[in-house]
């Protein structure tokens, strides 16, 4: 090969290799699958920690079992209040078949639950959960106990029950909150109070509705929090609208510049002749209308009510709202 031919395909090498770079710069290249990375948002993940598996309570209408609770602590000289590695005893032993390793839930019923936001009655009693130990020795007719998991201060005399291990609900957090998501048609409910009394909930704070097992309620379920427009406020708002449809107090004396307020209702009538529309009577013969404030899961099922975990908000939740399975 002489040097004028190899000078002649090299120059035809290169302008196959500039066109095929001008070709992807513009986009030109043959189509391919690209290769899309998921994110980390978007994979189902476990919604409730030991904090809340261990912590969230439940409101209970059967009898409760209190024989088995806490009777002293090895530090019961210097405070009243136990928590997470502190010691205990309890008034159970190798005679109730307790073994090293056994692990027991920590509760104190706090007194029957009336809720103005239910129908239903007789729901029951609120247990507060405070936590989980471990038996580290056990006696004849007693063992000791380690606080494995301290949601509040546990107190002589708090009752204890042989717990199995809980497993979280896997839900997918990342997925968008639908706030127009239509009504699904299953079972209805209303939050009824929450862990630690409070009244405006957000992402991740416990609280309890007036669904159980008599709704066909399932740990895991995802529930729809909503508000129907005009029911369901903090606030009442009148019906009567804030101005009339004229008044003479929104004219100048001096330039007479017009009676009509722009915060007025319209007049009825294809003339404007009739007398005002209220917004009461607007809103007459509208479909169902509601406003989407956030989603919920079921962490705890009883008779007449469940314990859920709010995972997602678009506002404040607060007690009182309605919530939906989907």
């Amino acid at each position: 090969m002489n040097f004028q031919t190899f000078c002649k395909r090299s120059f035809f090498a290169g302008c196959i290799l500039a066109a095929t770079s001008a070709l992807i710069v513009f986009g030109q290249t043959p189509k391919a699958t690209p290769t899309v990375i998921m994110g980390e948002a978007a994979k189902p993940k476990a919604i409730a920690g030991n904090t809340n598996l261990y912590c969230a309570g439940y409101i209970q209408q059967s009898a409760m079992a209190t024989g088995n609770r806490i009777i002293g602590g090895s530090s019961e000289a210097e405070t009243y209040n136990f928590d997470e590695k502190d010691l205990l005893y309890i008034n159970m032993g190798s005679d109730k078949g307790v073994n090293v390793g056994d692990t027991f839930a920590v509760v104190r019923p706090r007194g029957e639950v009336n809720s103005r936001w239910s129908n239903k009655t007789d729901l029951g009693f609120y247990v507060q959960e405070l936590g989980m130990v471990e038996v580290v020795r056990v006696k004849a007719d007693h063992s000791v106990v380690r606080v494995k998991v301290s949601c509040d201060s546990i107190h002589v005399g708090d009752i204890v029950q042989l717990t199995a291990k809980r497993v979280s609900p896997i839900a997918n957090i990342g997925r968008q909150l639908d706030q127009f998501a239509d009504p699904s048609g299953k079972a209805r409910g209303r939050i009824l109070m929450s862990r630690d009394g409070a009244e405006m909930l957000g992402r991740d704070f416990i609280a309890y509705v007036d669904l159980g097992t008599d709704d066909n309620t399932q740990v895991g379920d995802r529930l729809t929090v909503f508000r129907p427009l005009g029911k369901g406020n903090i606030t009442q708002i009148p019906q009567k609208e804030a101005v009339s449809a004229r008044d003479e107090s929104f004219q100048s004396d001096v330039y007479r510049g017009g009676k009509f307020s722009n915060q007025a209702q319209r007049r009825d009538g294809d003339k404007a002749e009739g007398r005002v529309v209220t917004s009461f009577e607007a809103k007459q013969g509208r479909p169902e209308l509601r406003k989407v404030v956030g989603e919920a899961v079921v962490l705890n099922v009883k008779e007449r009510t469940a314990t859920i975990v709010i995972t997602k908000t678009a506002q404040e939740v607060h007690t009182g709202d309605w919530v939906e399975i989907q």
